[in-house]
């Protein structure tokens, strides 16, 4: 662990590897698990917001989990998540020709239709960022379903952190990123 400015770092961002492969884990993040995509307030009212514009590019059972639910959802422990469709898929999930699972708020995102592109925490998959009162946990999430992702990454020689570079940035700031890279030379 090291960490820059209010960030708590897991070296594992620095030494592992990891390139997404859709082609054969599908997007299996966001359909598996028994959880939504942790949001925080400011995402959760920028999902009612765009809600009437995503709305078209859903398929009907995400519709009917965001009308029952709402846009986000508040867990027991006062967390805030997307919803899921009965108990599974992110209700925000839709699929291409290939069964591949996609972010219906992306594409919206991607057509032009909304100016956000997802939350945070699912851009920055593998990484998850934990906040606390003094600082930031930023960790390596590792999930089996990833394991191609890790192979791939390796393969390509791409650390996590390059991986999540955008995200990462839109989280912490390019200064941030700017010095993280720098202890990267360092390993």
């Amino acid at each position: 662990m090291f960490q820059l400015g209010k960030t708590i770092i897991s070296e594992d961002i620095i030494e592992k590897d990891f390139l997404c492969n859709l082609s054969t884990c599908k997007g299996a993040c966001c359909i598996d698990g028994d959880a939504g995509a942790p949001l925080d307030e400011a995402e959760a009212e920028i999902l009612e917001t765009i809600y009437p514009k995503v709305k078209p590019f859903l398929r009907k059972e995400g519709i009917e989990a965001i009308e029952e639910q709402g846009a986000y959802i508040k867990t027991e422990e006062g967390e805030l998540e997307t919803p899921l469709i009965h108990g599974a898929d992110c209700a925000y999930v839709i699929f291409d020709e290939k069964q591949t699972a996609l972010c219906a708020i992306e594409e919206a995102y991607n057509q032009g239709e909304v100016d956000w592109k997802k939350p945070v925490s699912c851009h920055l998959y593998p990484v998850r960022v934990q906040d606390y009162s003094e600082f930031s946990a930023v960790n390596y999430h590792k999930w089996q379903i990833c394991d191609d992702a890790c192979t791939l990454g390796k393969e390509l020689q791409i650390p996590v952190y390059k991986f999540v570079k955008e995200a990462l940035i839109r989280k912490f700031g390019e200064d941030w990123y700017a010095e993280l890279e720098k202890v990267a030379k360092t390993f």
